[in-house]
């Protein structure tokens, strides 16, 4: 199963304040374990909203690029998206922004969740502040074990609340081998378009997807997919970054 309700089911337990256990798939992304944070701290944050509410995160590329992830953009129009950019809270603060268009990777696999990654347009370039600035993408992976951020929206635990202001949290890089070694479960699930970051008893959310790893000032992973909550057994797992740093590139030129 993916790391995502339907968006639509999102928006609307958004709305709610809730997610209902029973709607939660078996793979995951969310903060758990996490701090509260200020926007500030973490510029390059957006969130993605439908119908006024948060389903996903993102983060900035350029003044009018946002990349975040596949999954998070299925069944979804252009003109239902919204982007809300410099706030510390997604209800409210800042700035909302029309899409133009969006482009989800071509080799996007919802069942194995290779290439789990998409850029956004949107309809007018955005203003530079302390709240808001574009991140660099990584154009190589940092060392195994390197210390790394995650930030969002999601829920604290599975099947809880979103929470209105935004959380952080600190985990350190899983390199691909690692990630699928023995020492942990997923095994032959990890795929080369990926990276896991971990700590025990924390990780990213439901209502994190799409959102920044940030690793030494850049953004390494986007929120992906992951067994559970903070599973021991089971780091998250993000698109690497650094392997679609060209494809990036050159879809934030064409669309």
């Amino acid at each position: 199963m993916l790391k995502f309700v339907a968006l639509l089911c999102l928006a609307v337990c958004a709305l709610a304040g809730t997610v209902p256990e029973g709607l939660l798939p078996q793979l995951d992304g969310r903060i758990v374990g996490g701090y509260e944070t200020s926007i500030e701290d973490h510029p390059y944050q957006v969130s993605l909203q439908r119908n006024g509410a948060h389903f996903c995160g993102g983060s900035i590329y350029s003044d009018d690029i946002v990349v975040t992830a596949a999954h998070c953009l299925q069944s979804i129009s252009a003109e239902q998206l919204k982007v809300r950019v410099g706030s510390t809270y997604w209800r409210s603060g800042g700035s909302v922004h029309s899409v133009r268009a969006f482009r989800n990777h071509e080799g996007y696999n919802p069942r194995t969740m290779i290439n789990d990654v998409a850029v956004i347009r949107m309809s007018s370039p955005i203003s530079y502040r302390s709240s808001v600035r574009a991140i660099r993408i990584a154009d190589s992976n940092p060392r195994n074990g390197a210390e790394a951020v995650v930030s969002g929206w999601g829920t604290t635990k599975s099947g809880g609340s979103i929470p209105d202001h935004l959380l952080a949290v600190r985990l350190r890089i899983v390199d691909r081998e690692e990630c699928a070694s023995k020492e942990y479960s997923y095994g032959r699930q990890i795929k080369d378009t990926m990276i896991c970051a971990y700590a025990e008893h924390k990780d990213a959310c439901q209502g994190d997807s799409g959102g920044p790893l940030v690793s030494g000032d850049r953004l390494v992973g986007v929120v992906s997919w992951g067994h559970g909550c903070a599973d021991v057994k089971y780091p998250g797992v993000y698109a690497d970054v650094a392997y679609f740093h060209r494809w990036i590139e050159r879809t934030a030129d064409e669309l």
